[in-house]
């Protein structure tokens, strides 16, 4: 029966946008590796329709009373999956330091890890609005990344040609900045929760 109902669960709109999300990462990464002008605007494109579906499947499973387990797993399973898979081909065409990366990923390891220690003890953290800014930068700036050439912008009285790929850097070094604030302030909730004096009755 139990099985019965994840598959029913898995099955479900919300998490068929999930697994779409996913689904995007290979088209995605395929338009980047074999970079033009054309191309990057596809993958820039892609890209921000799957940041865009990430709060979609959120308000569809909310909205219709689909929130499931499944669904709390692979939710943020495809955003990270998404994230940290365009930021990897990024640094191999030398678009994104390495060592971004690396902070990227080792904020997520020890944000996760804490979560779940958090949930295995019954300690609900709610996520800051570090976490959510966080994410934004990180989306945009990532667009803009592998939106890559320089575009002009004309308004009328002159013609502004942009770099889309120095606009995207500088967003995703704020992205950093905001991840790794979001990571101290869910480490001092996480201790101020665990250490917290026990209530009387």
């Amino acid at each position: 029966m139990r099985a019965r109902s994840l598959r029913g669960e898995a099955l479900n709109l919300p998490n068929a946008i999930t697994a779409g999300r996913m689904a995007m990462i290979p088209v995605i990464l395929w338009f980047t590796y074999y970079e033009s002008r054309r191309a990057s605007f596809i993958a820039a494109l892609l890209f921000a329709f799957t940041g865009a579906t990430d709060f979609l499947d959120g308000w569809v499973a909310r909205r219709r009373g689909l929130v499931t387990v499944i669904g709390k797993f692979l939710d943020p399973l495809a955003d990270k999956l998404v994230v940290m898979a365009a930021l990897v081909m990024l640094v191999h065409l030398g678009r994104v330091a390495a060592w971004v990366v690396i902070v990227v990923m080792a904020r997520e390891f020890i944000v996760s890890g804490l979560r779940t220690i958090a949930m295995s003890e019954g300690i609900v953290i709610a996520a800051g609005q570090e976490g959510k800014t966080k994410t934004i930068f990180q989306l945009i700036g990532i667009t803009f990344l592998l939106l890559h050439y320089a575009y002009p912008i004309n308004f009328g009285f002159a013609t502004i040609e942009y770099d889309a790929n120095k606009v995207g850097t500088m967003l995703l070094y704020l992205s950093v900045v905001f991840s790794v604030w979001s990571a101290w302030v869910y480490f001092s909730d996480f201790l101020k929760a665990v250490y917290r004096p026990a209530q009387g009755p």
